[in-house]
């Protein structure tokens, strides 16, 4: 029996042992009091903070966090996006898309994964709107269009202070 006692406790060393996966990336821990919303994104009616991700994968996927900064006028714009992965993850508030000529209302708790360049417009959002974006690669490309598939519905006046 202490062969079989010998075999348990090399099978738990082996179990619990680190394993080493060779990678380019670092380990990353970004807390709310380390970066803060900034004018420097991809839109200038919504304000982002850098969650880190794209130094931390040397540019692979970027996390940001998106929020309103300005009510809606016109939006994005008709576009798609030069990426291999884009999830968005409705943290508050809502947001109305259009999905090529679909109206999609993501609300708080929603996910959207965009498949690689669907053509989507976001048209409409709440105050209080703030959502994950991550995205893959973090140099991720936009593509304005010129001609969308349909017309776009109108926005929803934010209250007046």
């Amino acid at each position: 029996m202490a062969v079989d006692k010998t075999v348990r406790q090399l099978k738990e060393k082996i179990l619990n042992k680190a394993v080493e996966i060779p990678s380019d990336t670092t380990f990353s821990h970004v807390r709310p009091q380390d970066t803060q919303f900034l004018k420097n994104g991809l839109r200038d009616f919504f304000l982002y903070r850098d969650l880190g991700i794209a130094k931390a994968t040397n540019g692979k996927v970027i996390a940001h966090l998106v929020k309103a900064n300005l009510p809606p006028a016109e939006g994005t714009g008709w576009h798609y996006h030069v990426a291999e992965f884009q999830i968005v993850m409705m943290m508050k508030g809502w947001a109305r898309f259009m999905y090529e000529d679909k109206v999609t209302l993501v609300s708080a708790g929603d996910c959207v994964h965009q498949r690689p360049g669907i053509v989507h417009y976001l048209f409409d959002y709440s105050p209080d709107m703030e959502y994950l974006e991550i995205v893959g690669p973090a140099d991720f490309g936009s593509v304005p269009v010129e001609q969308g598939p349909c017309a776009i519905p109108p926005v929803t006046p934010w209250p007046a202070n």
